[in-house]
């Protein structure tokens, strides 16, 4: 038997690689259970983890056993019926101990039909939004947006000690040593060779005085080259931190809720359930995209996270006060040339008179010639109504920037919002 013992010093997420690999293996299964705990799960335990299970023969690790060959003698106590070289009939594979689902049905034995664990918040969500984006996200010029980027500008010779750069200052003393102790070695090379001549004289010719002269010279030399410092203050060079101004990927998405009183309260739970996909969705995945709540019945109002998703209000139906809302939001906070503008627009298609008019107005002149996209989901089990067919129009003059769906029921919510923010392979990434 070969024993594989795990000795690498990773502490307690030694295991973290091994995980990482086995939820890329079985990516599929885990993506089917993820888009149904989805679809079943409730507003308020949207964002939690999920325990997926993976059925048994779909799971297979490699295993080290001993190959073919060789000579083996086994003893097996207690056997009366084989004997040494007889074969040895394979199970037929029928018993009670294979658990349901493998084999044939019986009455005993224990057996485990799937392979259960737990993602974590974190990976849940990732798997949710696996495959999705913003479409249309551009860098905007900046303005008067205050976004800098540090970058390096230079050396120089002043700066703190945790901006040092170490090669450049090793390069400066060697370059400082070689200028310093050049002239120096060449007089001590001449005085060397001067002495050397002077000793090779005769002894009569040779001058006692100029030799001793000569080794007081060599001396001094070789003391002056030591005292040539390694490194000093005037080769230290330091990294210079410059402020560029960078282009702006910020982006605002407005959530735009009908809450009259042709929405149901399932229609308002389909919403809200859509809406909260969206926010975590850009909180995951987007640093820098505010949100704007706007509700609307007849009459629409900005408002805060809390009140969007839980407040009771209602009333009847004007779309446009919505729309013209968004329009001076986007006029007084949010400048077209400096932000990325998207709206998500949820309802039930019901609308007062002539107002479905007045919002594809709105809509064609002057809000969609603004923003990246538009996404607007009808919820209705029926026939569109007039709010939907004057949305048409507009979708014809903004094809790649206005999209519509329908949700008829809570399973659709999770397979119309990846439609609506699925990655476009022609987007610049």
């Amino acid at each position: 038997m070969t024993y594989f013992i795990d000795r690498r010093p990773n502490a307690k997420h030694k295991s973290a690689v091994n995980r990482q690999r086995f939820l890329e293996r079985y990516r599929q299964h885990i993506k089917r259970s993820v888009e149904e705990a989805v679809n079943r799960r409730s507003i308020t335990d949207m964002e939690r983890g999920e325990k997926i299970s993976i059925p048994t023969k779909d799971i297979s690790e490699p295993v080290f056993q001993h190959g073919p060959g060789g000579a083996r003698n086994i003893v097996s106590p207690g056997n009366k019926e084989f004997l040494q070289g007889d074969r040895i009939r394979r199970p037929s594979g029928q018993g009670g101990g294979g658990g349901a689902g493998e084999g044939s049905a019986s009455d005993q034995g224990e057996g485990n039909d799937e392979f259960a664990f737990t993602l974590s918040r974190e990976e849940f969500l990732e798997f949710v939004f696996d495959g999705l984006e913003l479409p249309h996200l551009q860098s905007k010029p900046l303005k008067s947006l205050e976004e800098v980027k540090m970058v390096r500008a230079g050396l120089s010779r002043d700066g703190v000690p945790s901006r040092i750069s170490i090669t450049r200052s090793m390069r400066e003393a060697y370059a400082r040593r070689i200028a310093m102790r050049a002239p120096i070695k060449r007089a001590l090379k001449e005085a060397e060779q001067a002495l050397e001549a002077e000793e090779r004289k005769d002894s009569v010719l040779r001058n006692p005085a100029r030799v001793a002269e000569l080794k007081a010279d060599i001396e001094r030399l070789k003391k002056r080259i030591e005292a040539v410092p390694f490194i000093d203050t005037y080769d230290l060079r330091y990294h210079q931190l410059a402020a560029q101004p960078q282009p702006s990927s910020q982006a605002v998405m407005f959530c735009v809720m009908d809450v009259s009183g042709s929405m149901t309260q399932n229609h308002k739970d389909i919403a809200k359930r859509f809406f909260l996909l969206l926010y975590l969705f850009l909180e995951k995945h987007y640093e820098k995209v505010e949100l704007v709540f706007v509700r609307h019945h007849t009459a629409a109002k900005e408002v805060s996270e809390e009140e969007f998703f839980y407040s009771r209000e209602t009333g009847g139906t004007i779309v446009s006060s919505a729309l013209t809302l968004v329009d001076h939001i986007i006029q007084k906070r949010y400048p077209a040339e400096q932000w990325n503008l998207y709206v998500a627009q949820a309802s039930d298609g019901d609308n007062w008179d002539d107002d479905s008019n007045t919002c594809r107005n709105l809509l064609i002149k002057k809000l969609m010639p603004q923003l990246q996209y538009y996404a607007y989901v009808e919820i209705t089990p029926h026939d569109h109504q007039s709010l939907w067919h004057e949305y048409q129009n507009v979708a014809e003059h903004f094809p790649e920037r206005f999209t519509m769906r329908q949700i008829v029921e809570a399973s659709d919510i999770y397979p119309v919002f990846r439609e609506l923010f699925k990655r476009r392979l022609n987007q610049a990434r």
